[in-house]
């Protein structure tokens, strides 16, 4: 982060946290055997639990074989020298520079162009791609170390510019702009491959590093000690602890994700059309962990078509040859996509991504019409506190605000949060954010979910916003700590990030508009100029009058103030009601839409109380 007014926490990882291997691979004894290796690891990253299927090729079987591997510089990172690799990135050099993605991407002509009109030769560019991160490893920072040491490796080497493609839909184009690198105009589009639209980005060295120039610098120097000879690579470890199951029988689906630390919650998907999708399909069915199989494609397939042309719906006969064109020959068994959720046992047969999207959100039209719907899947969403942003999450998720997701709260679920999350006592004990993301890829299981288990604290701020697949694009704040909920506006404020919060009684609406008032005082001044640093070691009590304060005393309702002396003797916590947080859902999810959409939401504070709205003066009917 820069700015001289605001430095909350460090936000570059130290150069100490990982270890990086360096090598350069040309064609020749033993290399066939790294480039096999780097491959490996690569696909089954991007693989990433079924949402680029194409990178599998076979149960435990991943490949990613291109020819650029050969004439480029690969990095490698690990946590420890013993450990397994946990991310990688690739520098292309010139003399690869025939086969350079952005060159294919761009098409041979338009490629040449876009070097002559920015002054560059093919001697002197390089193309920087292929980084891929663990999940396990994003949030702690590894996806910048290793763009550094990319970014180094080209200037330490002679680059006078680097090019890429990037994708757009995880934020890893915002993620690359935050090293210097700028979109090149009019080179994004739809790529099917990575299911996203992807776009040409370029970094010139004299330009700067942005946020990571110190980190970038200091890599520069660092990186001839990172070089290996490939006899030392060879040797290294390749230990892929974590990398999803190897070929054979599936077993009884984990308890947890695939990097053992946390309960999974990312569906796998499979295409049929695929030969390594198909046998792990098979392999799943026949292990005894489907406990249901969910097949409607047929059905789906009916409300597709009827959905493209309304007027169909009485006249059957067309609608059965609508379907019959849309199959276009094959198997319904084989359309779309299976998805296997492991911690219900179900798999389930949808419509492909794109018609699913389509059908589910039809009845949105009226209201969110289609290029409104696909503005809203390129954006991402915060929540902070999953028992009242649970009701935020869900919504969001059903309404289609938002295609992904940062999920943040350290709490489990337990008995009295029953009466207002939606969740069932098989969750107990399960954590908030674990509960959301499954409940929300059940409803979309497409949706890029990222979840922060522990909570947010100064360590982890700047992942939330920034980091993983990308910069958010609003925050709902709903936690309890007075010191978070703070911080949060801090960042947010900074990074000119819209907050969003429901006060969950007398359904107060809290919307400060930091995008576009960049200067707003946080809580609109209700706090002064009280920092984050401020609210540090709070007493109970003093958490209880501060939050207080930030919902404005004077105007809460009879019934919390009437509550606030029994805290702690006879009532345990703030009461809540499952139908205020369902309204704070509503509420929360009417100002982001509106927000995201580029409609008409000011900044302040706005009162939906149920009990004042639906009183008898309030009737309409004599």
């Amino acid at each position: 982060m820069t700015g001289e007014a605001f430095v909350p926490m460090q936000t570059v990882p130290t150069t100490t946290r990982w270890l990086v291997t360096a090598f350069h691979l040309e064609r020749g004894p033993g290399c066939e055997a790294v480039a096999e290796r780097v491959r490996r690891l690569r696909a089954r990253i991007l693989f990433d639990h079924g949402r680029r299927p194409e990178f599998r090729k076979g149960r435990g079987v991943y490949a990613d074989d291109q020819e650029l591997d050969y004439g480029a510089w690969h990095f490698v990172a690990r946590r420890q020298a013993d450990g397994p690799p946990l991310g990688y990135v690739r520098l292309c050099t010139p003399e690869a520079g025939e086969l350079f993605q952005t060159r294919s991407f761009m098409g041979e002509e338009r490629y040449r162009d876009f070097l002559l009109a920015h002054g560059l030769g093919e001697e002197e560019t390089f193309e920087h791609s292929r980084l891929v991160v663990e999940h396990r490893a994003r949030k702690l920072g590894l996806g910048v170390h290793l763009n550094a040491v990319a970014i180094a490796a080209a200037r330490h080497l002679g680059a006078k510019a680097m090019v890429g493609t990037s994708g757009t839909a995880d934020g890893q184009d915002l993620f690359h702009a935050r090293f210097g690198f700028r979109h090149v105009a009019g080179t994004r589009r739809y790529v099917e491959q990575y299911t996203e639209d992807v776009v040409v980005m370029l970094y010139r060295p004299t330009g700067g590093s942005g946020a990571y120039a110190a980190l970038v610098d200091e890599l520069e120097e660092a990186f001839p000690g990172l070089v290996r000879p490939l006899s030392d690579i060879d040797a290294a470890q390749w230990d892929e602890g974590g990398a999803g199951p190897a070929a054979g029988p599936v077993a009884e689906p984990p308890a947890v994700d695939a990097d053992g630390d946390e309960p999974c919650w990312r569906p796998t998907l499979f295409d049929l059309r695929r030969p390594g999708d198909a046998a792990a399909f098979e392999a799943l069915l026949g292990s005894g962990g489907v406990r249901e199989v969910a097949d409607t494609v047929a059905e789906q397939l009916v409300e597709l078509v009827t959905c493209r042309e309304p007027a169909l719906r009485c006249r059957p006969e067309d609608v059965e040859r609508a379907v019959a064109a849309q199959l276009a020959g094959r198997p319904v068994r084989e359309y779309g996509t299976w998805v296997w959720y492991p911690w219900s046992g179900r798999l389930v047969h949808l419509l492909p991504r794109e018609e699913f999207r389509l059908v589910r959100t039809d009845r949105n039209r009226g209201r969110i019409e289609r290029p409104q719907q696909r503005h809203l899947l390129e954006r991402r969403v915060g929540i902070i506190g999953l028992s009242v942003g649970s009701s935020a999450a869900l919504t969001f998720a059903m309404e289609g605000i938002a295609g992904a997701y940062k999920l943040a709260d350290f709490d489990a679920l337990s008995v009295s949060n029953l009466n207002r999350l939606r969740a069932g006592v098989h969750h107990l004990g399960l954590n908030k954010c674990v509960i959301a993301a499954r409940q929300m890829a059940e409803i979309d299981p497409w949706l890029d979910i990222e979840i922060f288990p522990r909570g947010l604290d100064d360590a982890s701020m700047a992942e939330f916003f920034t980091g993983g697949h990308g910069s958010i694009d609003l925050l709902v704040e709903e936690c309890d700590d007075p010191r978070v909920k703070l911080a949060a506006r801090e960042w947010a404020r900074h990074l000119r990030v819209p907050v969003v919060m429901d006060a969950n009684d007398r359904g107060l609406l809290d919307v400060e508009r930091f995008d576009l008032e960049p200067e707003r005082p946080l809580l609109h001044g209700i706090l002064g100029d009280a920092t984050a640093e401020d609210l540090k070691d709070l007493t109970p009590e003093e958490k209880v009058d501060v939050i207080l304060a930030m919902v404005d005393r004077d105007r809460i309702s009879a019934e919390l103030e009437a509550s606030i002396a029994r805290l702690g003797t006879t009532l345990s916590s703030w009461p809540q009601l499952a139908s205020g947080v369902a309204l704070g859902g509503a509420l929360t999810a009417e100002a982001a839409r509106r927000i995201l959409l580029g409609l008409p939401r000011p900044s302040g504070r706005f009162y939906a109380d149920l009990a004042v709205l639906t009183s008898a003066e309030r009737s309409v009917v004599a």
